[in-house]
Formats: structure tokens, sequence, C-alpha cells
């Protein structure tokens, strides 16, 4: 059943993408900006639980996305200041997010930006939760109202966009390097164990550190018509979290500086967050205030310094590829099933515990069914969107498999596998192998998908 479930779908995803690809001659290529407020009431539960809820707002949280158009239909890329949507909550978003803008489902890409001071929701995994047994009241994790409340919103922001349609038909394609702010979660020290470096610390040892194994470019990408910018997309790899635990909420150093560099540029930014499931803040941050504004800025600065070294070329087509992915479930030692029955059915274990069994089991649950992974191709742009918190590597990758192409990659898409590992880091240990519901072989089955969004032959 799972793997005729899979074909069916590959041969529909072989389908759009040929249908995109198949279109002949000039057509008009239309897009239209839309935002909304995303942010949670005082007392709204914060990261799914895992945190003080909120207390005090210190800036909004916003959901900022583009509709694009062409003959065939249209398609939504959305950026939300949340941690992550999961399973059903992710599917409630997407389906209102189509029926605003009138597309199908497959043609929607919603990705999180995964700050640790907003909301995180996982349906699933709060109707385990709340089923538990010997359970007299569930752990908060994310309150359905609020999260319904947004999807309306978002669907409300995108419906009213499409009044506003216009023609593009430039794509332009800039980088920074981004300096002082990302440095890897993992360094492999002398003697063949892991160093954890987080988002982060006052250790100087971990500080002198090596910066490790990240992506040091943010990439951004500007749709214009003639020489007007109309949109710009950004897209970076780090975790964007400087502080998070004690109730307050922001976007943090992502959102502060998405908003800097708006107010200089006077055109609406969008920012992505790529694969850093590996990669922090953590050399550069002390968790002081000062720090989280030094990297704000320093991030501001990568942002305009790659929109200056934006070139433009021509563009009057899209191709929006899909590629189903089933990813199987780890299952060994403490992540089986009935272990992680065990965990969320007992009131005496941890909180923390018990969320994370919950999630796992509604990964186990909705195992079965593909999550969607999407590709845009504007002109020499690609834009992968991607699942869970998938390590840096899968990013460089796919730069290395189209190696002529200039390749952007969101992460944080639909939120089910958590930490998507490479295969490696099961054996050197570390953090984020304890947070990975996908099994260790997941790495060969993502790097194929990836190549299959890039159209390589």
């Amino acid at each position: 059943m799972r793997s005729s479930v899979g074909q069916m779908l590959l041969s529909v995803a072989v389908v759009l993408e040929a249908g995109a690809a198949l279109a002949g001659g000039p057509a008009a290529l239309r897009m239209a900006a839309f935002h909304c407020d995303a942010t949670p009431p005082i007392g709204h539960p914060l990261v799914g639980g895992f945190s003080k809820p909120v207390q005090t707002v210190e800036d909004p949280l916003e959901a900022r996305g583009i509709v694009l158009e062409d003959q065939h239909g249209r398609y939504v890329l959305c950026a939300l200041d949340w941690c992550g949507l999961a399973n059903s909550s992710y599917w409630l978003v997407r389906r209102k997010v189509a029926e605003a803008a009138g597309t199908e489902e497959s043609r929607i890409a919603v990705h999180c930006l995964h700050q640790h001071t907003v909301p995180l929701a996982d349906g699933l995994g709060r109707e385990l939760m709340e089923k538990a047994a010997g359970q007299s009241k569930a752990i908060p994790m994310f309150d359905p109202a609020v999260l319904e409340r947004l999807a309306d919103r978002m669907a409300a922001a995108v419906r009213e966009s499409l009044g506003r349609l216009e023609p593009f038909d430039r794509v332009g394609t800039g980088q920074a390097r981004v300096e002082r702010v990302a440095s890897s979660r993992r360094i492999l020290l002398a003697d063949g164990t892991i160093a954890t470096r987080m988002s982060s610390t006052k250790d100087p040892k971990l500080q002198a550190l090596p910066e490790g194994k990240i992506d040091p470019y943010l990439k951004t990408i500007t749709l214009a018509r003639g020489d007007t910018p109309l949109v710009r997309l950004h897209y970076y790899a780090t975790h964007p979290q400087s502080f998070y635990g004690d109730g307050r909420v922001s976007s943090d150093v992502p959102g502060l500086a998405r908003r800097q560099v708006e107010g200089a540029d006077g055109v609406f930014q969008v920012y992505f967050t790529g694969c850093a499931g590996d990669v922090a803040m953590g050399k550069y941050n002390d968790g002081a205030p000062q720090a989280r504004s030094e990297l704000t800025a320093r991030l501001a600065d990568a942002m305009k310094a790659s929109i200056r070294s934006t070139q433009f070329q021509p563009v009057n087509r899209l191709t929006w590829r899909v590629v189903p992915l089933l990813l199987p479930l780890r299952n060994e030692g403490r992540f089986t099933v009935d272990r992680q029955r065990e965990v969320l059915d007992d009131p005496a274990a941890p909180n923390a515990a018990r969320i994370d069994a919950a999630t796992y089991l509604a990964f186990a649950q909705r195992i079965d069914r593909p999550i969607l992974l999407t590709s845009l191709e504007l002109g020499g742009a690609m834009i992968l969107h991607l699942p869970g918190e998938p390590m840096v590597e899968y990013q460089l990758a796919a730069q290395r498999m189209a190696p002529d192409t200039f390749v952007a990659v969101a992460g944080y898409g639909e939120y089910d596998p958590i930490y998507v590992c490479t295969e490696a880091a099961f054996s050197e240990g570390g953090y984020e192998p304890t947070e990975a519901w996908s099994a260790p072989h997941s790495e060969q089955i993502l790097k194929k998908a990836i190549h299959d969004l890039l159209g390589r032959p």
C-alpha cells in the first residue's frame, strides 16, 4: 500500500512538471505579496509546550509570502514566524491557503522560521496527548482555536492579494557572505566525540571552537518588472533564536533584520530559514541583549549586500515540481511505538519526554502519508522546499547537484520528522539524533528527492 501510494503521487508529480515545462512561448507571469499578523495571545503555549507560555510580546509575529500566477494556475510561498507546523496543523493551513488562492494544495509551500519565542503546532500530537491514559490534564502544546484563526487570517490575506496581482518579467539573484552569525552545533573533536554548541553559550572553550560546517552565504531572489523590484526572498541557514524560554514573544534576529531591511529598501521582504538542523548562532551569542542587536545588524548587513549583488535576467515561465517523500520511521532502542506509548501514558514521566513521545507517535501515525516536497524554478533560480529540520548537508548537497544553478533552500516545511540527520550523525552522537524520528537511511531517500526536485537527469 505504501509503495503504491508513493508511485501514484510520483506519477502526478511528473505530470505537473511536464505541464509547466511544455508550456511553449512567452506567457505573462504575475505576483502579489501578502502578510498578516501571527502573534499568539497572552497565555498561549510556546514551542509546543517546551517553554513558558506567552507573558509579553516584544514585537509582532507575521506570515509573509507571495502568490505567483502563470497560465497553469497559482502557487504560494509563505514564511511564518512560528516554530513548526506538523501533520494536521500543517494540512489545515495549507488547505485554507490553497482554497483562498484558488489552487491545488500541492502548489502551496508554507515554511516556519523556527524561532523559539513563538508557537509550535502538532495537531496529531496534541490529540494523542489528550487521549493518553492516566492523564487528568493534557500538557498544553497549542490552542487549536488560535491556529484556526491564524489560518483564516492567512487565507484572507492571500485572497485579498489576488486583486493586486501584477506582472513581473525579470528575476534577480544575489548572495553575500554572512559574517559572524552562523556556527555548527556539532564540532567533531580530536578524540572523535562531538562538542555540542547550541544557540548561545558563555563557555569560552565552546566560543573558541571553529565555526564548523555551515553554508556561509545568504541568498536573495528578487522578482521585478523592468527596473522596479517587487519582492525579495531571502534564504539563510541558521537556527534563528538568540534567546528563549522566558515567555517573551519575538520574531527574533531574522524578523528584526527583515524589518530593518524592508524599511531601508522600500521593497517587500520575505525571509526563509534554510537547512539549519545542525547550525545555530552559539559561537557568536552569549545570550546578552547586545549580542542579539549585533547579530541582527550583521544579518541585515548581509541581506543588504546580497541585494546590492543582484544580477537580473528575463523570465517568462516557471516550473513547479512536486515530489512525494516517504521517510521511514526510526525503530530501534527507545525509538519504538511501544516504548514511546509507555512514556506518553506515564503521568510521572517528565513533560518534555511525554511531548516528544506524542510527536514521535504522531509521525508514526501518518507514516504512510507522503510529505509533498516542491521546488520552483524561475530562470536560473531554483528554490527547494524541504520538511522538518534538515541538516545543512542537504542544502550543500543540493548546490553540489546543480552547480550551474542558483539554488536556494527553505527548510522547516511540514515539521513531522523533526531533525532529518545524516546517516553518519547517528553513530557520531550529539543532540540532533536524540530528536530525529526518521531512520538513519533517510539521508539517501531525501537526497534522491532533492535530485528529483532539481530536475536532474
